[in-house]
């Protein structure tokens, strides 16, 4: 029996950090992330960010990236899982479909109304060789492959006005969820609420710098 340990690919590095627009209107960090590493070199990870105007945009931002960790995690997700478009996708859609589910069953149980808990949520399940990414809302997922190019796996869904979004408690929410595949070679993959979307890309033509 060999008994050697599997090589890891990944080394996570997440922070939540209260933006300065936050910190001069005395707000609170609204963002939550979440993560956990599965067999075979599987990466799940996700990042919410609440909304500014929601009362507990930061309650539901928590509900929603942990609900979504631990539907993918309790699905003994594999390499063959993801080698399946329809399976991989599939396994997103239902992330994010738990994921609202379980917001929405948080207001219930704290009586207030969805609104109350509005926010985004990123998700992304990754091996060396393939990212499934989901969204809703604004924020961007970027890879970095095995020779060092950059390609953004989603876009952010930005409304007319500035700081405008769908959002996961949104009654139109799932009609508007974008589900992507790469399958590439993946140095690195990283998650980006909308503090840092306008840094990390040109907005003009959705490329990452």
């Amino acid at each position: 029996m060999n008994s050697s340990r599997q090589k890891l690919h990944w080394r996570v590095v997440g922070a939540s950090v209260c933006g300065t627009s936050h910190v001069k209107n005395s707000q609170l960090c609204q963002d939550a992330h979440h993560w956990m590493m599965l067999p075979d070199n599987i990466l799940v990870a996700a990042a919410a960010d609440g909304a500014g105007s929601a009362s507990l945009g930061k309650v539901g931002a928590m509900v929603a990236v942990e609900a979504a960790i631990e539907h993918i995690s309790a699905k003994q997700v594999t390499q063959h899982t993801l080698a399946s478009d329809n399976s991989a996708k599939s396994l997103l859609s239902e992330a994010i479909l738990a994921a609202k589910t379980a917001v929405e069953e948080e207001a219930i149980a704290s009586n207030r109304p969805p609104k109350d808990l509005s926010t985004t949520l990123i998700i992304v399940v990754a091996t060396p060789i393939v990212a499934v990414v989901a969204q809703i809302g604004d924020g961007v997922a970027v890879a970095r492959d095995s020779i060092g190019s950059l390609t953004t796996l989603t876009v952010p869904d930005n409304g007319e006005y500035i700081n405008e979004t769908t959002f996961l408690t949104s009654p139109t929410a799932l009609d508007s969820v974008q589900v992507n595949i790469w399958r590439q070679g993946i140095a690195n993959i990283a998650i980006l609420t909308d503090g840092l979307q306008m840094l990390a890309i040109n907005m003009a033509v959705g490329l990452p710098h």
